[in-house]
């Protein structure tokens, strides 16, 4: 999917758009459905970025304290 390609500032960035545009209330029913989709997908991505940026953190936090249990034994 191309979509997994946009970085986290990207999709959040369309994700704003979409929501602004499905508030303003000027797109028909078909339109905001297809835009509600396009949020849809945006969000997951964003949550994907999220989840991996926590991983991330979560496991340097965990070698961090390993190191200082292993230098203060």
């Amino acid at each position: 999917m191309a979509d997994k390609k946009l970085s986290y500032e990207q999709a959040r960035d369309e994700l704003a758009a979409v929501v602004a545009n499905l508030e303003s209330g000027q797109s028909s029913l078909e339109e905001s459905l297809a835009l509600w989709e396009r949020g849809e997908v945006l969000a997951q991505i964003c949550q994907e970025w999220l989840d991996g940026a926590k991983a991330k953190l979560d496991a340097a936090k965990s070698n961090s304290t390993s190191s200082d249990e292993a230098s203060n034994a």
